[in-house]
This record gives structure tokens, sequence and C-alpha cells, in this order.
């Protein structure tokens, strides 16, 4: 199996938090899409795995109009399992949401981040509170019976209290997936530049259990470390990702993986367009060494529930992994069951330094 990624780059506004590449210039929409739909043309046999799962993210790609959707759609590799599509909830109107259901989009992932208005205008997001629920209904009477939203936590000056009810709130839409993410201040953002302050370590750990231990009270399975799904309805897409799956990347900015490179497209709409339209794909690459792969492992598969899998390892970094794990595994981060190395609930919020100590240096 193989997962397609298509980048949209197209937004109505920007996040002040938003690090991915998008513009608000909506000037070469149709261009770009034609452009997608020949880097398809020029790369499709790259892989010899079927595609499996189809992921337009962005950006917003529900910024692209119904004819542009179903001329990427129609190009793309028919009956993929799980098709999502990112979305904004102002975005999904009835006639929308229908649209949608009819072009085999099976799975819709929209970006809620909060459930307070004045958080909302904070982020410089385009839609209500009320739109959120609103969007919901409108899917589910269009017959999309997998829909993911993604929810933020750490606000500057956002109480255990304020987070709780968004939390609620995120439930009551009966939802089949939620992502959850603390706020994070990049550089090169407008948040970094408002210079403000994070709620700090201590509230954001109260935070991110709090979301756990509600989501999993409500029926939800922790599958990684910032995602949550109901039985049956894990991101087949993103789990590619954590489990070592070739994909392509199409678009520009998109990142591509056939287990022994990594490339990406140049993150400049018009040099892809413009190479694309010339035959080329304007991109760079790397080959993966071992030592590479090893530490990619470390940092992909140790988010998900199942951890990294110890026997799929080269003696070398079996070896190394566990010794350095020993000292994690005696404070209770980690844990060492079925071949597998997981990290354990205590071991979740401090995850990064632990996949650090891990790396093959």
């Amino acid at each position: 199996m193989a997962g397609l990624y298509i980048h949209i780059p197209f937004c109505k506004s920007r996040c002040i938090y938003c690090a991915f590449y998008s513009t608000t210039s909506h000037e070469l929409r149709q261009r770009y899409v034609d452009a997608v739909c020949r880097e398809w043309q020029l790369r499709s046999r790259e892989l010899s795995a079927p595609i499996t799962t189809v992921y337009l993210g962005g950006g917003t790609p529900s910024q692209l109009t119904p004819q542009q959707l179903q001329q990427l759609l129609t190009a793309l590799p028919p009956s993929a399992p799980e098709v999502t599509l990112e979305a904004n909830p102002d975005d999904i109107t009835v006639k929308y949401a229908a649209m949608l259901s009819q072009l085999g989009i099976t799975r819709v992932s929209m970006g809620a981040q909060t459930f307070d208005d004045r958080r909302l205008r904070f982020l410089h997001r385009r839609h209500t509170s009320a739109q959120v629920a609103q969007a919901v209904r409108h899917l589910r009477e269009a017959g999309i019976r997998n829909i993911s939203i993604d929810l933020m936590y750490g606000f500057p000056d956002e109480t255990l209290e304020d987070w709780e009810r968004d939390i609620d709130a995120a439930l009551a839409l009966n939802v089949e997936h939620i992502s959850a993410y603390c706020l994070t201040v990049e550089e090169g953002t407008a948040l970094y530049r408002m210079n403000v302050e994070t709620v700090g370590e201590e509230l954001e750990r109260e935070m991110y259990y709090l979301l756990k231990d509600k989501l999993e009270a409500a029926g939800f399975e922790h599958y990684e470390i910032s995602n949550f799904a109901r039985l049956g309805y894990r991101s087949r897409h993103n789990s590619s990702y954590w489990q070592d799956v070739p994909y392509i990347g199409l678009g520009a900015a998109a990142h591509s993986y056939d287990g022994k490179r990594r490339s990406w497209n140049v993150a400049d709409i018009r040099q892809y367009i413009a190479a694309v339209e010339r035959g080329e794909r304007p991109c760079e690459e790397e080959t993966i060494d071992e030592d590479t792969w090893y530490n990619d492992r470390i940092t992909t598969a140790l988010r998900t529930r199942e951890g990294l899998d110890l026997t799929a390892l080269p003696e070398k970094y079996r070896c190394y992994c566990l010794k350095e794990a020993r000292r994690y595994i005696d404070q209770g981060w980690l844990a060492e069951r079925d071949g597998h190395l997981a990290l354990t609930r205590d071991g979740l919020f401090v995850s990064d330094d632990i996949m650090s100590s891990l790396i093959y240096i």
C-alpha cells in the first residue's frame, strides 16, 4: 500500500500560528490545479504499491471550486478506501457538503481549534464556534460518516476549565476523530512576532492529561501522541507516515518518500507551476542511509500506541536503542512488551526528550 498527499496552499486568510507553506492569493488556483494533475502524470509510476489513501491538505483545500476539486479527483487513482479533505468549517455549506460526497470524499478534517469565539478571533480564524456544529450537520446530511476535528490548547490566559469546555463541546459533536495540539510559537509566524506568553509547561501537562482522560472515557482510542479515534476510525493516511509506508506528495512544498529516498518540492507556487509546465519536477532529494532510517523510526513509530517494533531493527540499532532506553524504562516512561518499545502514560508528555535521547549519533 502507499499514500498520496496533495498540498493545496490557498487560504482566504492566514492564521497567526501557521508555519505551513500557503498563500492568500487565488489568481493561480487553476494553473496550480492543472500543474498538480500534470505532476501526477509525470510521477504516477514511481510507486509499485497501490494507492490506498489520498489526503488533500493545506492551506485550505476547501478553497478550491467544485470544478477544480472534481478535476483533481478525476485525475488521481480511483477507489482509494480513504480520501480525506481538509476544510474550514465556514466553507461547508449544504451544497458544498453534498458535492464532496458525490466526488468520493470519504473523510473530512476540519480545524475547529476552539469553541471560544474570542480565541478564534485571536487566531485570525474566519469561522465561528457555531459554524463548526453547523458544518458537521451538513456533512452528516450529505452522507459523510468519517469526520475529524482539530483542537488547540495552551492559549495565553487559558484555564483548565476553559479547555475542559472546549473538549466537552467537541465531544458533543459526536465526530469519529479528534486531533489536539498545544499552541506552539514557531519562528516566522505572526504569533512569534507578537511575543505572546504561553500558559507554561505544568498547565500544558494538566491540559494534555485532561484531554486524554476525557476522550478515552468517551470511547476514543489514543493511538498517537496528538490523535484520538473511535474504533475503526484511525487516520489511515497519517498512520502511513508513522508506519514507514511509502507516499507521494504532489504540489508546492509537498514531501515524498519511497523507503530509500526522501524528496520535497520547491516551496514556491510560481516556481512549482513553471517547472511542471516544462515537464520537470522542481524538487530536492536525499538518500536515506541506515542511520537516518533508524532515526526516522524513532521519531515516528514511537509516537504511536503500538510503539517501535524492535524486531524490525538491525541488531546494531536494536542494541543501541535498548541500551539508551533502559533509564526511561526504569523511570516508567517507556515500556518494552511483545517486541515493541512504547511510551507509557507518564512518558507521553516528555516524548520529545525521550526520542532525542534514542537518536543514533
